[in-house]
């Protein structure tokens, strides 16, 4: 199974890359999926003119992003919170491309303050199930990001990994569950 990442921040100093760099790691050593990261701050989308529906139609500068989107079977979404809400950057990468189908979706958010992003992950539901997408009941929302990862993603509040364990195992559960679904049909 394909896993791509979602690093949703495009700030240059993003905190919220932290976890998402810790969630690649973590999931390449301990499955045997395909693991990618792609990280908002290397995708310069302009805003959405047209959904790109192949990857021959992508831009040139956009078509290894397209051969991603269209390959992953699953997605990990990982943003911070913005007035509230999901960051708009994530949502105008995947506004580029098709309806995401019956695809599984672990979501992430992140925040230096107390709350996690908590409302940012409320909204994010919403915006998975309008890509057709099935998000995982299990979201991972990570409060004092700044105080459990460190900036080269490694986890320095071993409190946290029950919490990561919990959101890992149950986002692989209904993944591999849709995938292996539509294998059979």
């Amino acid at each position: 199974m394909r896993i791509e990442i979602v690093s949703g921040s495009p700030r240059v100093n993003s905190i919220t890359r932290r976890v998402a760099l810790f969630l690649e790691q973590f999931l390449r050593s301990n499955t045997d999926h395909e693991i990618g990261l792609i990280d908002l701050r290397e995708h310069q989308l302009p805003h959405i003119q047209k959904v790109i529906a192949t990857v021959s139609e992508a831009p040139e500068e956009h078509k290894a992003l397209a051969e991603r989107m269209f390959a992953a079977n699953a997605f990990i979404i990982v943003t911070p919170e913005y007035n509230g809400s999901y960051s708009p950057s994530m949502q105008n990468m995947f506004d580029h491309f098709p309806k995401q189908s019956h695809k599984a979706f672990g979501l992430v958010t992140a925040s230096p303050g107390a709350l996690g992003g908590m409302r940012a992950a409320m909204q994010l539901q919403q915006f998975v199930m309008a890509l057709f997408g099935i998000p995982s009941p299990y979201m991972l929302v990570t409060p004092q990001v700044d105080k459990k990862f460190d900036e080269a993603g490694n986890l320095i509040d071993p409190s946290f990994q029950k919490s990561i364990d919990t959101f890992v195992k149950e986002f692989l559960w209904l993944a591999e569950k849709v995938v292996d679904e539509k294998v059979e049909a």
